[in-house]
């Protein structure tokens, strides 16, 4: 093999290992969420706005500086206009050159600089509050459709489970028929029996190709990327030993970014109250310029008309002209457009009030509802495990009657279904405990994961 050949060789073998050993990731739930926080788009629109806020409070600190602005201009005129060195009107062409430089500050305006800054500052933080709350709510939904896919998987497990049950019973069955022990109708029925379930199967399998496609969607990934998840085996083992909902929720309001949002949000409308407020006031500013110009009118020696144009350099020396102005503006009457706007403010620190209410109260009935949820999921859980142990041991009890012959097909199919539909039940309220469960440890400012419940499959 030459050298070209065996080069291509090892770039070939190295892509396809690199290929394999990203097919064979398998991603766990803190990894799906930390993934959706880095790539979701919304999460990075939001991340916008924040740093938008942020150059809205460095402009407020700014908007306390003085304004410094410089210009300059060049002239040219003709006509009568006054000689600039006899005062006398004349008719003639000239050209001007104009410099300027002017400042102006604000000294006091009833605080309304110190207000904005203070309320670009809430602004600020509100806004990376909210960002913090759509992490949140992202973390949520992506824990939901993990979860989803571990329901769906164990349901593809169950139905498959059933479909290999009837698989071996058919094939008894049909020894049992050969021999004459059995009706050949028996065995219809349980061939009947296992090409539904073998539907049921397919349908499980859809469905869990739809959850993992809905995980997909919620991190941004194309369906045709290779993508698989953990899969840790979920075990129930003890009672649940929740905190009560009314310590819950006193430990959440402190935590949960929506709450802050909002308490800022109010903060910053008691701001936009004291700015209005403020509009009343007085304002105290000063200001200064300084100029100069440089005219071809002007002669080196005005008493001589015939006298040469005085230097630029000379000029801009002779005809500075420098002010300092101190000025207090008076707000008299303005068409009640302070008053209107104080009023207004006032409004909407009243709105903003109750929208702080409004977060508190939706917060308490989510951990109201969540803590209620979680302990009727596990008494559904207890109950569906039970019935699901004692639908086992009934379906063992008729397989071995009819294997007997002392039941028919028809009594063994129903309580074969009856087997699947426990399981079913079992998978489902077990996954429902565990979400609510989750949902209760978000609250309390825990960070969803599966490890403290779960051991990983081989």
């Amino acid at each position: 093999m030459n050298r070209k050949g065996l080069f291509l060789l090892i770039v070939f073998g190295l892509l396809f290992f690199s290929v394999a050993i990203l097919a064979q990731k398998q991603w766990t739930l803190e990894e799906c969420i930390a993934y959706a926080y880095e790539n979701n788009l919304y999460i990075k629109q939001s991340q916008l706005n924040v740093e938008a806020a942020n150059h809205d409070l460095l402009q407020s600190k700014l908007g306390v500086l003085p304004n410094v602005n410089a210009s300059t201009s060049q002239n040219f005129g003709w006509g009568r206009s006054p000689d600039l060195n006899t005062n006398i009107y004349v008719t003639e062409q000239k050209q001007s050159t104009y410099f300027n430089v002017s400042s102006d500050v604000t000294l006091f305006n009833g605080l309304q600089q110190v207000n904005t800054i203070k309320k670009a500052q809430f602004d600020y933080l509100a806004a990376k509050y909210d960002s913090d709350k759509l992490r949140n709510d992202m973390s949520l939904n992506v824990a939901s459709a993990y979860l989803l896919i571990l329901f769906n998987i164990e349901l593809v497990n169950n139905s498959q489970r059933q479909v290999d049950i009837s698989k071996e019973q058919i094939a008894r069955t049909k020894k049992q028929v050969d021999a004459g022990a059995l009706a050949k109708g028996n065995l219809y029925d349980i061939e009947a029996q296992s090409a539904s379930e073998e539907a049921t199967l397919v349908s499980n399998k859809n469905k869990l190709m739809l959850a993992y496609l809905d995980l997909m969607q919620l991190l941004d990934l194309e369906a045709s990327k290779e993508f698989d998840i953990e899969k840790p085996k979920l075990e129930i083992t003890a009672s649940p030993s929740l905190l009560p909902a009314e310590m819950i929720y006193n430990k959440s309001v402190a935590l949960m970014p929506e709450i802050k949002s909002a308490e800022l949000k109010l903060q910053s409308a008691g701001r936009t109250l004291a700015m209005s407020k403020g509009a009343r006031s007085p304002r105290i500013f000063a200001s200064g310029s300084f100029g100069t110009l440089y005219s071809d009118q002007i002669l080196e020696d005005f008493t001589d008309p015939n006298s040469d144009t005085r230097p630029f350099s000379d000029q801009l020396v002779d005809n500075r002209d420098a002010s300092v102005v101190i000025g207090l503006s008076i707000p008299i009457f303005n068409g009640y457009q302070v008053s209107n706007n104080v009023k207004k403010s006032k409004i909407f620190v009243e709105s903003t009030q109750i929208d702080l209410q409004l977060e508190k109260d939706a917060l308490r009935k989510n951990i109201e509802s969540a803590y209620a949820d979680a302990l009727g999921a596990y008494q559904t859980y207890l109950a569906r495990k039970k019935s699901a142990e004692a639908m086992a041991e009934s379906f063992k009890y008729t397989e071995e009657k009819f294997d007997v012959g002392m039941v028919n097909a028809t009594d063994y199919n129903v309580a074969k279904i009856q087997l699947a539909n426990a399981e079913s039940d079992l998978s489902s309220s077990k996954f429902d405990y565990i979400f609510k469960t989750k949902i209760l440890d978000f609250y309390l400012g825990k960070q969803l994961t599966l490890t403290d419940i779960a051991s990983i499959s081989e």
